[in-house]
C-alpha cells in the first residue's frame, strides 16, 4: 500500500515537473514570437518614417506657399490703393481705409502674415534692389525657358513699379550647387526697413516641393510681380 502511494506520488511529481517545463517552453516560444513581431514592427516603422516626415514637410510647404501667395496678393492690393509698396507686414494686416468708405478693408489675414517654415514665423521682406529678388528673377527666367515672365497686372501703379525691378538678367548661372551646399538652418531676422515688393522664408532648408523650379525655401520669393 505504501509502495503504491509512493509510486503515485512520484508519478504526480513527474507530471507536475513536465507540466512546469512545458509551460516554460511555451512562455519561451511566446517571448521569441513577441520579440520577432516587435522587430518586424520596428523595421516597418523605420522604413515608413522618412516617407511620413517627407509628407509632413510637403504639407507644411504647401501651407507656406499658400500664405506667401496671399501676402503677394495683399501687396498688389496695397499698391492699387496707395501707389507705393508697403513698408511693414502690419500695414497689410491692418488694411486700408479708402475715401468714402466707413471701415477699413482688410488685405491680409494675421495667420498669413506668419511663415510656417520658421520657428518665430517672421517673413523676410524683399526690397526692390535686394539680391534675393535678382536671384529669383534668374531662377524663374531659367524655369520659363529664358523668358522673364511679365507682370500681367496692367494697373498704372503696378506697371510704374514693375519698370524699376530687375528684368531679363543675362548670363544665367546654375544655383543648384549653392542649394546643395547650404546648411539647413534659418537666416537672421530681417532688421531692415523700407518699401518691399515681396516676402521670402528665412528657412534655408532644401524643399520637397519645387516652386518655379526652385528647391530651397529662402529662394522662394512671393511677389505680385513677374506673374
Amino acid at each position: 500500500m505504501n509502495g503504491q502511494r509512493a509510486s503515485t506520488h512520484r508519478q504526480h511529481a513527474t507530471t507536475r515537473t513536465w507540466s512546469r517545463r512545458s509551460r516554460a517552453r511555451e512562455r519561451g516560444y511566446a517571448l521569441v514570437a513577441l520579440l520577432a513581431l516587435m522587430t518586424v514592427l520596428a523595421i516597418s516603422m523605420m522604413a515608413v518614417a522618412p516617407s511620413i516626415r517627407q509628407q509632413s514637410r510637403r504639407e507644411l510647404e504647401k501651407e507656406a506657399i499658400a500664405r506667401g501667395e496671399e501676402v503677394a496678393e495683399a501687396i498688389r492690393k496695397w499698391i492699387h490703393f496707395k501707389g507705393t509698396p508697403p513698408t511693414s507686414m502690419d500695414e497689410l494686416v491692418e488694411g486700408v481705409n479708402p475715401p468714402g468708405l466707413p471701415k477699413k478693408i482688410q488685405l491680409l489675414r494675421a495667420s498669413a502674415a506668419r511663415d510656417p517654415l520658421t520657428k518665430d514665423g517672421t517673413w523676410r521682406t524683399i526690397k526692390p534692389n535686394d539680391q534675393e529678388l535678382r536671384d529669383f528673377v534668374v531662377a524663374i527666367t531659367r524655369y520659363a525657358n529664358s523668358q522673364t515672365p511679365p507682370t500681367n497686372d496692367r494697373h498704372p501703379r503696378m506697371t510704374t513699379i514693375a519698370a524699376t525691378l530687375p528684368r531679363e538678367i543675362r548670363g544665367l548661372v546654375d544655383l543648384d550647387d549653392e542649394e546643395e551646399d547650404t546648411p539647413c538652418d534659418e537666416k537672421a531676422s530681417d532688421t531692415s526697413s523700407g518699401p518691399f515688393v515681396g516676402v521670402a522664408s528665412r528657412s534655408r532648408c532644401a524643399s520637397v516641393i519645387n516652386y518655379y523650379g526652385i528647391g530651397r525655401h529662402d529662394k522662394w520669393v512671393f511677389t505680385p510681380f513677374y506673374r
